[in-house]
Order: structure tokens, then C-alpha cells, then sequence
């Protein structure tokens, strides 16, 4: 090796001037004494001081054997120095010396005969202590031992890091002889390990001394080129007793199970941790379709790169359904979300649309046999029974989808369709641990989306009985022009309760009524449906506002739990007068041209239903122009609102000039109305005109 600590190459000149020295011999501290043939010393070395205690000035031209050996072995060395002068066969061996000081230590002797230029014959003695040697041994023979019998990977590297030398244990973790790595560097052996930052870290090394110790790298080697392994790197710079770098010394510990068993730890952490997040964001409502979103949204990207929400068409209708093993699925898609993947989301139904799925399809399985449906690796062959058509097929393809997953969605014993899942841009296939949390998944959210299907379910029943209850009028009947709106609750249990009704009378007189019945769903659609009915029957008898709300008081009685508040009102557009009678509503309001709107002061009265308390009719004056503005608690009434305010704000909206009728409705709804609100709305409007233009109905 050079001074620079590059091998000399064949051919290459060796290298000129000196060398620093490695300083094995110095830790050795061997002595070196020349003889002449008569045994007297001729040289005496400054280690040969330090060895026998005798400065070159005591020793120099003294019979060795006086000096160097214990006077017990004298005879036996005498007689070893002249075997050695007169064959020339070199002698070796361990031989007790009194030191200076009086002390005997053992000393290692190696003996051999010079001869010089004049013929001159000489003895060369290189000593040493007995005990430095041995303890160099015994570090040499505990190194060489640790390193050819390690399990962990050991590895010299020279100062242009190529390999010097390796043990058995990176032979085997490399898959390449030792032979073969040496003189190459990292990248050249194993090609495949992250050899940049290695290679950084040792330079790091090599510059300030300083250890790398359990840095963390991930790659392949020839020992088993199809899988990632993992391995803990620690490095530290080589040197000599005089400081010079030698190189870097790496040892490397594979560590594969426990980075797989931390990356499985992982996954599982995330797995409850989607499980977690799932049961947070599904079903924060009960609407189907949203619950639907709410589980594709959870699916991607985690889980999956596209994922699609379908239902049996059957069971989004009401209707129990199950599938023969020649019939197609008509299946509703729900919901599909996707990440980065056009092409498959334009492979995907799209939410709203009703698709028939043959019986070899995949989600058609599934559905079918209620039973997951797992390719880790699809083929061009698999995508056509997972499209729709061979165009989708194309699309998906495209896209790269190379895994597929689908698990039925079932709850309580009926399966209502399934959780699709593909994946394009992550490049692990679907496996067990995927499946199971997939299946945890749909169970959760399979609950969420039957109870949203039977709520919708009772939403649309409750509102079609509603929408069957309320009126249809013409826009202007008695000398009154009138706009009306009825806007359900956001909920199932709070539909069914307001009412209202224009109800041309003889003689040209219009009644107006607006009623909301206290209690929700269709219980209270029923009984609104009652009371519309008892109401029209006695406006016919031309009864005083009062005295009707009286009978339909005796008649709430007689309906089980039914209380109801109402407004009724009779307006006469040839006196310019409407007569009105409250039970327990909120007051209408009256708007005016040039004056600013006002609630009217009516008699609150009682709700019908509380019985035993009269209600009175009060006269209110309505000029061409005017208006009366009748609306149900769900219009103003909110949970953090004062209702003062609220009414304020209904007053505010209905100042300034005159505008369309219907134009005032949506305004209000759409500034009074909250979408958080629990209660449904009956809003009517009525603007009186003149006599000459009304046109009495019978």
C-alpha cells in the first residue's frame, strides 16, 4: 500500500522517498544487537536500552551473555550463539534476562548469523518483551476470531473507499465472494444499496474522525435481488499509532424483520387510526348520499386510489332483494371518489346513475354471495368484469389499475351493495390486512347507510303526505293576489306539521288560513290533514273567524296528543276589511304602502287543542295594495337566536318598494331560513286588490 494508502498497481513504479512508518514496531519496541564472533556487542539500539536497562556506553564491547541473559542460562545461550555463528541457521526462542535494575522479565529472542563484505562474521539479535508479544497475540487472535466468526457484516475500506477487507458474515449479506470485493468500491459490489449517501457518511468519516453509528439504509444485494432489506450502518476512521489515516472500518447489522415488523406496527397504527377516523366522519347525517361520500371519502387515498359507493337499485327503493346466479345486478351508484386517476373516475358511474351489471361481473359477485372479492393483481383479461362496458374496460387500463377490491355492505342480515375498490398510483397489491379493514369499514358504514336509507325512506313518506295535504290556488281569487311556499325540515321526524290554505267563500270573501300542528312526521301530517279538512268544511258555514277556530278547538280535543296553533282569517275586498282570529300563532304582518311594516295586535288566544278559553275576532282594515304576510315558528324561530330579533330582521326584509309576490317568498326563505333548522315552513302572502279586478270564486 502507498503512503496515500492506494495498493501499487502491476507495472506502476514504487513509490519514491519515504514512507511514515505504521508503528507496529514501535508498539513491539523491538531491540535489535549486533555480535561480533566473539560474542561481544558491536551495536546496541536505544530499544535495547529500554529492554535491559544498560546504556550503548555500558554495553558496547561487553560479552552479551554478561548482560543480555540470567546467569543461569548462560552455558545454554553460549552454546545456542555458537551453533547459530557456525551453521547460519537462525534460532528462536524465550529466555528469562536480569534487567539492570535487578528485575528478570521473560524476553522473545530471534538469532541470526551476518556476514559482511570483508567476510566477517556476525550475530543479529532482535528482542522483545515476552509480554508485549504475547499480548499483541492474544489481540490479534481475539480480532481475527471475532471478525471470521461475527454475525454482523465487517469490512475494511481504504481512503478511496474500496474494499480491503471482509469477513464471512458480508460475504454472506452481499452475496459475493470476498475475493471479489476487494479493490472495488460499494457501488461497484452492491449496486443496488443506497451507495451515495453510504459513501457520504464515510467521507464524513474519514474527514473528522467522527463515528457514524447506527445510520439506516434500505436496498437489495446479489443474496436476494428480489426483496428490499434493511440494514443498520456504523463507521469508523482507521489509524496508525502515528495518527495516519488507514481507511474506514464499517460493520453492518441486518435488520430486515424489524424494520418489516415496524413497518407492519405502522400499518396497523394507521389502520386504527382510519378506523377511528371512519367512525368520526361517517354518518355525521342521515342522508343517503352524503353518507355514501362521506365512506368514499374516508377509503381515498388511504386505503385505496378509487373507490366507489353502489347500491342495489331494490334496496334504495325499499324493496328487500336477492340475486340467482344467472340474474344481473341493477346497481344506483352513490358516490366515488378517486385520487389523481382521471381516466378511472371517467371508468366509474357516476353518482345518480342506475347501471346492470352482468352476472359475471366482479361487484355482481359480490353482492350476490355477500362475500369479498379480492384481485391483488389484475390482468387485461380481468378488467372487463370489473367495468361497466369494454369502453370503461379501456379506461381503467389506461389508468393503471393493476389491484382490485370489492366488499359487500351489509346490515342487519340484508346486504345493500358494495364498497369498490381499485388502485392505480400505489403500487402495493390489496392484501389481507387491506381486506380485513376494508371489511371493517363497510360493516360500520353499511349501518350508517341503512339507517340513512329507511330515514329517507320516512322523509319521502312523510313529505309526499304533506305535498298531498297543501293546496293548489290560483294566484289571485277574491280580490286578492296571493304567493305561498311550503319548505320541509332538513330532518325525517320534523316534517309533516304546517299548513296553509286560501279558501274562496260566497259573496266574494277569501279565508286564509295558516295552522302548524305541534309534533312531527306523519302522525302530525295526519292530523294536519284532519284539520285542513275540518277547516274548509266550516269556512263554508261563513262563520265569524272566532267561532270557527272554537269548533276546530272541540274537534282538536277529540285527536289523541293533538295541539296545533292556527291563523284565520276572512278578508271582504268590497269592505277593504279582513277579520282574524289567532290560536296561540305567531302574528301576521301587515305592509302598507309609506309606512313601515307592522305586526298586527291580535289576541294571542290559545293553542286548539288546550280547550275552555274563548278566542276573539278583530277587524283589521287592507287597502288596494296592502299586504298580509301569514308564516309558521319554523321561518323565524331559531335555537340561538332572540325571537325579537328575528322578527325584526322578517320587518326589515318586507320594507322598501313593492315587489313581486313571489320574489318576496324566496327572499325570505332564502334569508330567514337556516339550513340547520329543525322545523318545517308555511309561508303565504296576500296583497289585496281592487274590487274591480277581483274575480270571486264559488
Amino acid at each position: 500500500m502507498s503512503a496515500a494508502g492506494s495498493p501499487v498497481a502491476e507495472g506502476d513504479e514504487p513509490p519514491r522517498g519515504s514512507a511514515r512508518p505504521s508503528g507496529l514496531l514501535d508498539v513491539l519496541r523491538v531491540a535489535s544487537v549486533v555480535l561480533d564472533s566473539e560474542g561481544r556487542i558491536v551495536l546496541w539500539s536505544p530499544q535495547a536500552e529500554e529492554l535491559f536497562g544498560y546504556e550503548a556506553r555500558e554495553a558496547l564491547g561487553e560479552y552479551a551473555a554478561r548482560i543480555m541473559v540470567h546467569e543461569q542460562h548462560v552455558d545454554l545461550v553460549v552454546k545456542l550463539f555458537a551453533d547459530v555463528m557456525g551453521t547460519g541457521q537462525s534460532w528462536a526462542g524465550a529466555f528469562p534476562i536480569r534487567h539492570k535494575d535487578g528485575s528478570t522479565r521473560l524476553v522473545e529472542f530471534r538469532n541470526m548469523r551476518l556476514l559482511d563484505d570483508e567476510g566477517d562474521v556476525y550475530a543479529l539479535g532482535l528482542c522483545a518483551d515476552q509480554s508485549t508479544v504475547h499480548r499483541l497475540e492474544r489481540e490479534v487472535a481475539l480480532s481475527t476470531r471475532m471478525i471470521e466468526q461475527s454475525p454482523i457484516g465487517l469490512a475494511v475500506l481504504d481512503a478511496e473507499l474500496r474494499y480491503v477487507s471482509v469477513n464471512a458474515a458480508l460475504e454472506e449479506i452481499n452475496g459475493v465472494p470476498a475475493q471479489e470485493h476487494l479493490g472495488r468500491t460499494v457501488h461497484e459490489v452492491v449496486p443496488q444499496m443506497d451507495v451515495e449517501a453510504l459513501e457520504a457518511a464515510a467521507r464524513r468519516v474519514l474527514d473528522t474522525g467522527r463515528p457514524v453509528v447506527d445510520q439506516s439504509t434500505i436496498g437489495r444485494t446479489p443474496a436476494d435481488p428480489d426483496q428490499d432489506h434493511a440494514w443498520s450502518i456504523s463507521l469508523y476512521r482507521l489509524e496508525n499509532a502515528f495518527g495516519t489515516v488507514l481507511g474506514v472500518a464499517v460493520s453492518i447489522v441486518d435488520v430486515t424483520e424489524q424494520y418489516r415488523a415496524g413497518i407492519e406496527a405502522e400499518a396497523a397504527r394507521r389502520r386504527l387510526a382510519l378506523i377511528a377516523d371512519a367512525s368520526g366522519r361517517i354518518g355525521t347525517s342521515l342522508d343517503l348520499d352524503r353518507t355514501a361520500r362521506e365512506l368514499a371519502d374516508v377509503a381515498v387515498p388511504e386505503l385505496a386510489d378509487i373507490a366507489a359507493v353502489d347500491l342495489l337499485d331494490a334496496v334504495v327503493q325499499g324493496r328487500r332483494t336477492s340475486l340467482g346466479p344467472a340474474e344481473s345486478a341493477v346497481i344506483r351508484a352513490l358516490a366515488v371518489q378517486g385520487y389523481d386517476s382521471v381516466e378511472a373516475l371517467e371508468a366509474a358511474d357516476p353518482p345518480g346513475q342506475v347501471a346492470r351489471y352482468a352476472p359475471d361481473r366482479l361487484v355482481t359477485e359480490c353482492v350476490r354471495t355477500a362475500r369479498p372479492v379480492m384481485l391483488p393483481r389484475v390482468t387485461d383479461e380481468d378488467l372487463p368484469r370489473i367495468a361497466r362496458s369494454p369502453e370503461a374496460a379501456k379506461l381503467l387500463g389506461r389508468a393503471g389499475v393493476h389491484s382490485y377490491l370489492a366488499v359487500p355492505l351489509i346490515a342487519r342480515g340484508e346486504v345493500l351493495g358494495a364498497l369498490d375498490l381499485k388502485r392505480t398510483r400505489n403500487p402495493l397489491p390489496f392484501a389481507e390486512d387491506d381486506l380485513l379493514l376494508a371489511r371493517e369499514l363497510a360493516a360500520r358504514a353499511a349501518v350508517q347507510i341503512d339507517n340513512a336509507r329507511w330515514y329517507q325512506s320516512a322523509r319521502d313518506t312523510a313529505l309526499t303526505l304533506q305535498r298531498s295535504l297543501l293546496p293548489s290556488h290560483p294566484p289571485v281569487t277574491g280580490g286578492l293576489e296571493v304567493a305561498s311556499r311550503y319548505q320541509p325540515a332538513g330532518a325525517t321526524s320534523e316534517v309533516g306539521g304546517d299548513w296553509f290554505d286560501v279558501i274562496p267563500l260566497d259573496g266574494g270573501t277569501t279565508a286564509l288560513v295558516v295552522g302548524d300542528v305541534m309534533g312531527s312526521g306523519i302522525p302530525a301530517a295526519a292530523t294536519m290533514g284532519r284539520l285542513r279538512t275540518a277547516t274548509n268544511t266550516l269556512a263554508s258555514l261563513d262563520l265569524d273567524p272566532a267561532r270557527l277556530l272554537e269548533h276546530l278547538d272541540k274537534i282538536t280535543e277529540g285527536l289523541e296528543q293533538a295541539i296545533a296553533t292556527c291563523v284565520y282569517a276572512v278578508h271582504d275586498p268590497h269592505l277593504r276589511q279582513c277579520r282574524i282570529a289567532n290560536a296561540g300563532h305567531l302574528p301576521p304582518v301587515r305592509v302598507r304602502a309609506g309606512r313601515p311594516p307592522e305586526l298586527l295586535d291580535l289576541p294571542t288566544g290559545v293553542p286548539l287543542g288546550v280547550g275552555g278559553v274563548p278566542f276573539s275576532t278583530t277587524t283589521v282594515d287592507l287597502e288596494p295594495g296592502d299586504r298580509l304576510v301569514f308564516y309558521t315558528d319554523g321561518l323565524v324561530e331559531t335555537r340561538r337566536d332572540p325571537l325579537d330579533e328575528r322578527l325584526d330582521t322578517l320587518l326589515s326584509l318586507l320594507e322598501g318598494p313593492d315587489r313581486p309576490l313571489e320574489e318576496v317568498c324566496d327572499l325570505l326563505l332564502r334569508t330567514l331560513h337556516e339550513p340547520d333548522n329543525f322545523d318545517d315552513v308555511a309561508l303565504l302572502i296576500a296583497r289585496a286588490t281592487a274590487p274591480d279586478r277581483s274575480a270571486p270564486t264559488a
